[in-house]
């Protein structure tokens, strides 16, 4: 405990081997369609005219409030993508979890959409910035044009 202590602060015991791994992936799934929301919603009040500060301080106080739309969306609206997670490992953990999902014999559809729109990142040159860069794939499969990337 004490090793594991200096790592974090909320420890909880997942299971057996590979438990753990699974229980990452489960929040890999959650962030994949959090952040596919999250960018869109960034996307459509851009286009609808909306002082975007202000819409992400409204929504983050009702049930579409998450760490995300905190953290992330901010950094957008700065055009900051430098990465805290980076594209490519983020398609690497959801490659991994349809990978467990077509094991287990179950349909992930939105992680699967969240897969292509990532690859479509990366294969923008974007891999190695932060899972936040999804907006730019958004942006261009928009045509939206926006001002330069920060970082």
């Amino acid at each position: 405990m004490p090793l594991f202590e200096t790592m974090g602060k909320r420890i909880l015991y997942q299971g057996g081997p590979g438990a753990g791994q699974h229980t990452k992936m489960c929040n890999q799934i959650m962030i994949a369609g959090t952040m596919i929301g999250m960018c869109e919603a960034l996307l459509y009040g851009h286009k609808a005219g909306s002082n975007l500060d202000t819409m992400v301080e409204t929504i983050r106080g009702g049930a579409a409030g998450c760490w995300s739309l905190d953290n992330y969306a901010p950094r957008i609206l700065k055009r900051d993508f430098a990465p805290g997670f980076m594209v490519d490992h983020f398609i690497k953990d959801m490659g991994i979890a349809l990978a467990e999902a077509d094991r287990m014999n179950i349909a992930l559809p939105g992680l699967a959409l969240a897969h292509q729109l990532y690859t479509v990142v990366r294969a923008q040159g974007h891999g190695r910035r932060g899972t936040q860069a999804l907006v730019l794939a958004l942006e261009h499969i928009s045509n939206l044009d926006r001002p330069a990337v920060v970082a």
